[in-house]
């Protein structure tokens, strides 16, 4: 592995604490004085000036900047760019990096512990993961940045492939084009999967002592990291290529992909090759990376109009499957053609593409001691399948760094578009992977002249006509969640529309197996549940709901007046 390059020469700050009291213009000073990114310092000293100056609107900016610390927790770290404690720049991320270094050194029996960081197109991904490499190298620690940007899986896959004591993928994921997040995994008995409790905590006081003992200037650094090499990569593609190689119905597949201005196509692009699937048709103005992300507004696959453009290109290409990536490539959309569909192409729900997933896993592990695994807001499909094939299933919180803990998973899926095929390597959600796999399907569906949506439709025959829908409450104000989420455990509703609700399952302190979340679960009278929980990244009570229906038409109209019985269940609530 080779050392890094030149040192950067950013100008040295002072080295005055940052006070955790006082006003926001005296904590914003103390963070002009240690912040060696000239953009940022020019953003605030601006900002400064026109508070000082009587400018309101700049005072309550500060005081947002500054009244509170952008919060390290089981997502790491995740959101705006710009300068302050609770936004994302440089000096958050050279202090989250060394708190974590402390952290990693304390928790490592090994001599040297090491760490492998990576990093996406978004912007400043690049200078956060090397500002990251230099501190980890500093601290002692053996430093691997990888090559160049690339997806999250190939940086999941690296610390397990190189048994590394953590890894760091600097990403927003499909957050809003100004965002950026730093992502932990931890190795060694947590076998390279995100952290949890009570590592986010630890994580998180190792960084606020790091905060509260001085300014990142006076912390140590080295340009003694070295830079992976290709093989890393190499391996990455030996073992996601294996996922699926290609049936003889892939030759002539004519289909879509983008990669959301993301940083998936480059190795997905050689994976295809050596799975031995035809290149397909990419939508040109998405296919490389661009962290201004300029022909989406929100670079989500599961956002209205973010694959239009995908569309369009399926249209003239006369093509049979559109494959997206979102920026970071952790997830994957797929649509198909749907003559009832506006423009004549329909987007699978996550729990759609999840099932037909586990539906292939499953037979695949059938008369093992396997076990699926998906989110308790995710299609019950799952289970039925798990049950049918004579597989174990395992609920678990929402988030991958639950569902890779599953004992004995093979596979493990999560509504919002993530999906886990190849445990072994990756212990994440992995788009790339994923679309692998999916594309196997497509391809043996097609050498016997059915497609995706004969595939839907014999998993329902065989498995049962599942059905689900969505709710998302935005609030203004965050204490409407709370008080909702009490009104509906101080008094449990006795029915949503016309069915009665036979049990309530509240999380809170834990159930059975899963630890404490605050999530309601209901069950109805006929089958059906509603999930309820606050969202764990925006102001959002969220809905899950879900039927099981003795046809598609059936489902259909079960999630339908399901969905309004819920919406008038919010609106009684306030």
């Amino acid at each position: 592995m080779a050392a890094a390059g030149p040192e950067r020469q950013d100008p040295a700050p002072e080295h005055v604490a940052v006070p955790r009291d006082g006003s926001a213009v005296d904590r914003a000073r103390a963070w002009l004085a240690q912040d060696p990114d000239p953009d940022t310092r020019d953003e605030l000293s601006h900002l400064l000036e026109r508070s000082e100056n009587g400018d309101a609107a700049a005072s309550a900016d500060l005081a947002d900047r500054f009244s509170a610390r952008l919060a390290f927790g089981t997502a790491g770290l995740r959101g705006e760019l710009g300068a302050g404690s609770n936004r994302m720049n440089r000096v958050l991320v050279a202090q989250a990096a060394a708190g974590l270094a402390a952290y990693v050194r304390g928790r490592s029996d090994a001599e040297v512990p090491s760490v492998v960081i990576g990093y996406d197109g978004r912007r400043n991904s690049d200078v956060f993961a090397r500002d990251s490499a230099e501190i980890f190298a500093g601290a002692g620690l053996r430093a691997i940045l990888l090559p160049r940007l690339l997806p999250t899986p190939v940086l999941a896959f690296a610390v397990r492939h190189l048994g590394a004591d953590a890894g760091v993928m600097v990403t927003a994921s499909h957050n809003p084009p100004n965002d950026n997040g730093y992502k932990v995994y931890l190795g060694g008995p947590d076998d390279g999967s995100q952290i949890v409790a009570p590592a986010d905590a630890e994580i998180a006081a190792r960084i606020q002592e790091v905060a509260d003992g001085g300014t990142v200037g006076a912390l140590p650094r080295s340009l003694g990291y070295e830079i992976a090499p290709e093989s890393i990569v190499d391996a990455y593609v030996d073992a996601t290529a294996a996922v699926a190689p290609a049936p003889e119905g892939a030759a002539g597949l004519r289909w879509v992909y983008t990669a959301m201005h993301g940083v998936g196509w480059e190795t997905f692009a050689r994976i295809l090759d050596a799975a031995g699937y035809p290149r397909p048709t990419v939508v040109e103005a998405q296919i490389s990376p661009d962290g201004r992300f300029p022909t989406v507004s929100f670079p989500n696959p599961e956002e209205p109009g973010a694959m239009d453009l995908s569309f369009e290109t399926a249209r003239a290409a006369g093509a049979e499957l559109v494959v997206a990536n979102d920026p970071d490539a952790d997830r994957l959309a797929v649509a198909i053609p749907d003559d009832a569909a506006e423009g004549g192409w329909r987007r699978l729900t996550g729990n759609e593409v999840g099932l037909l997933l586990g539906a292939r896993a499953a037979r695949l592990a059938e008369g093992t001691d396997a076990s699926l695994a998906s989110s308790l807001v995710s299609s019950p499909g799952l289970q039925t399948v798990a049950e049918h094939h004579g597989l174990d299933f395992h609920a678990t919180l929402t988030g991958f760094k639950w569902i890779s803990r599953a004992p004995g998973m093979v596979y493990g899926f999560e509504e919002a578009l993530g999906y886990l095929v190849n445990p072994e390597t990756v212990r994440d959600k992995d788009g790339i992977s994923a679309a692998v796999a999916l594309l196997g399907l497509a391809a043996q569906a097609r050498g016997r002249g059915a497609g995706v949506g004969d595939l839907l439709r014999e998993f329902g025959e065989t498995y049962g006509f599942f059905d689900s829908d969505q709710i998302s409450v935005r609030v203004e104000d965050v204490s409407a969640i709370a008080r909702i989420m009490a009104a509906l455990r101080a008094r449990h509703p006795e029915r949503i529309g016309e069915v009665g609700v036979d049990r309530v399952d509240d999380l809170l302190d834990g159930f059975a197996d899963l630890p404490p979340g605050d999530v309601l679960r209901l069950w109805l009278s006929d089958g059906s549940r509603v999930v309820v929980r606050p969202s764990g990244t925006e102001p959002k009570l969220k809905l899950y709901l879900d039927v099981r229906g003795d046809s598609v038409d059936d489902a259909r109209a079960r999630i339908t007046a399901l969905t309004a019985g819920a919406r008038a269940l919010l609106a009684d609530l306030g």
